[in-house]
């Protein structure tokens, strides 16, 4: 079982920057591929970013792809999501997730724990 919490969200402006970390709880933190979706008011949830096991392969939706990264540290069984050049879109509750993987995933159904989410508002 692994507990996911996440932190780092807020208020921005559009084309500014904020770092979301997600703490997860347990020893094999290193045996999980981790992703990154978010919801805006109204819309159902999206995949935003996966990173794998070991850190060495990484996927983005193709609306944050270079602007945003995503990145771990196996030893503070911790991902983050840093997100540069915001817009207005990029606003929503944003999730971790984790899934005992093998492949990166995007799919909300492939993954097996949840964060209860961060709410990032990005102002005009």
């Amino acid at each position: 079982q692994v507990q996911l919490v996440e932190s780092g969200g807020g208020l921005a402006q559009a084309g500014g920057s904020l770092r979301l970390s997600c703490a997860a709880s347990g020893r094999t933190f290193s045996s999980y591929d981790m992703g990154w979706f978010r919801q805006a008011l109204g819309e159902e949830r999206k995949f935003v970013a996966a990173i794998t096991r070991s850190g060495g392969t990484t996927f983005y939706a193709d609306v944050v792809k270079g602007r945003f990264t995503i990145s771990r540290d196996n030893a503070k069984n911790t991902v983050y999501l840093s997100m540069n050049s915001l817009k207005p879109e990029d606003t929503g509750v944003y999730y971790c997730a984790a899934r005992p993987g093998v492949i990166i995933a995007t799919a909300q159904f492939e993954y097996n724990y949840w964060g209860q989410g961060t709410q990032v508002t990005v102002s005009s």
